[in-house]
């Protein structure tokens, strides 16, 4: 009985979704400052041939459901065929959205913005509920799912590379069909860079949507699980701004102790745990997307349910990796969000080393080996990175002192002279190692 009903509450959650996402298109077209990718093709022959977006809508995903079963030929589940009624009620949905906002007045550009932009909120919303309802994908990105395990790629790179080829299909039909851009413009590319980032915030802020669809279940198990691996050995975590040399404090305090030490041993570990590469993860780790197409390509994982990012993956990695570490023996563990990560151990002693910018600079030349003097703008983007990332995994400001048990300037002593004072603090619990 509640198997049955938690489905029927998935499935009016995902036709409601269709028809939000559907009422977002409708929009955009309204605005007349060009639609989202997935829809570029359809109404660019919508304008030319005897045909309604909705109707060109299906069409579009008829053909990319072929090319799945093209693909994947005998592995192609026939399940997946539920896209067929899915895109179906979609295209209707939107040919009859388009008679619900044929009325709204778009008088200046400043309105088109207007609606452009609400086109990407609604749209975000009708794709965050299908995401929720977790019944199927949309066609489209049923299709960049098959690409992206063909051809062993990351998915959101896959979808952008998918949705970028349409946007230039639609270019190419345009000027080849009318001899002019239509359909495609700056909110194309507003769509392309907020939808995602809406549908993010979405499953942030809208938690209580997917426990009403029983999702809160599943995240209790979860908790249970991870609340029974926590260890009772004695454990020193040290998250440190860059420069100010926790990695040497940790090292010494690890040896004065006569206890494992962990930093980039990590990063060893993790790759063969994880089959990333050394150099993948180094590069990667304790830090998030830089460039707008990184963060692009982040997004696109918010318009599917089983599919999770790398940097998400290699969190999680490291995450069990420091939690097997833990429950083995007293150990010393460099960044990684280790505090927050052993949060539960009752042995737990967390530091927070910094230090003024002259100190961290002269470190990194003189101890790190860095090959120029650095910038103080390089020492705050570092320290920016680390923040984002505690943030994202954690929800906690990095700098908050509450969140340890000491915070401490290193440059007040040598290495050995804050190792000892750290350890002068440490409770009795943590030093019986």
């Amino acid at each position: 009985m509640y198997k049955s009903r938690n489905m029927f509450k998935r499935v009016v959650v995902f036709v409601l979704g269709l028809f939000v996402m559907a009422l977002g298109v409708a929009l955009s077209v309204k605005a007349d400052l060009g639609v989202s990718p997935i829809s570029c093709i359809p109404y660019v022959y919508s304008l030319t041939f005897d045909f309604s977006l909705g109707e060109l809508t299906i069409l579009m995903n008829i053909l990319f459901i072929i090319i799945q079963i093209l693909i994947l030929r005998r592995k192609y589940s026939l399940l997946q065929l539920v896209q067929l009624p899915a895109i179906t009620v979609f295209g209707f949905f939107i040919d009859y959205a388009l008679t619900l906002v044929g009325g709204i007045n778009v008088s200046s550009y400043g309105w088109q913005l207007f609606w452009c932009l609400l086109s990407c909120v609604v749209i975000a919303f009708g794709v965050f509920l299908l995401v929720k309802a977790n019944l199927t994908y949309l066609p489209g990105d049923g299709l960049a799912v098959v690409l992206a395990d063909l051809y062993k790629k990351e998915f959101g790179r896959v979808k952008v590379g998918f949705d970028s080829s349409l946007v230039i299909i639609g270019v190419i039909s345009s000027f080849a069909l009318m001899s002019h851009l239509a359909g495609i413009r700056e909110g194309t590319v507003i769509a392309a860079l907020f939808v995602g980032y809406l549908v993010k915030l979405a499953n942030s802020k809208l938690s209580r949507i997917g426990s009403w669809l029983g999702e809160g279940a599943e995240a209790d198990e979860t908790a249970i699980v991870a609340s029974e691996d926590t260890n009772t050995f004695p454990i020193i975590t040290i998250s440190r701004e860059y420069g100010s040399g926790g990695h040497g404090v940790g090292q010494q305090i690890a040896k004065e102790l006569g206890i494992a030490f962990y930093d980039k041993e990590l990063i060893n570990i993790t790759a063969e745990k994880s089959g990333f590469t050394t150099e993948y993860i180094a590069q990667n780790e304790q830090k998030l997307a830089k460039s707008l197409l990184e963060e692009l390509y982040m997004q696109n994982y918010a318009y599917v349910n089983d599919r999770i990012p790398p940097s998400d993956i290699l969190f999680l990695i490291q995450s069990k990796i420091i939690r097997e570490i833990c429950s083995k023996g007293p150990c010393v563990i460099v960044g990684r969000c280790a505090n927050f990560i052993l949060k539960d151990a009752p042995n737990c002693f967390n530091i927070f080393i910094h230090a003024n910018d002259t100190f961290r600079k002269a470190k990194l030349v003189e101890e790190y080996g860095v090959a120029s003097a650095v910038s103080t703008k390089e020492l705050e983007q570092s320290d920016r990175e680390r923040a984002n990332y505690c943030l994202n995994y954690t929800g906690k400001d990095w700098r908050d002192s509450t969140n340890y048990h000491v915070a401490i300037d290193s440059s007040l002593g040598s290495t050995e002279q804050i190792a000892h004072k750290l350890i002068e603090l440490a409770p009795e619990a943590v030093l019986q190692s």
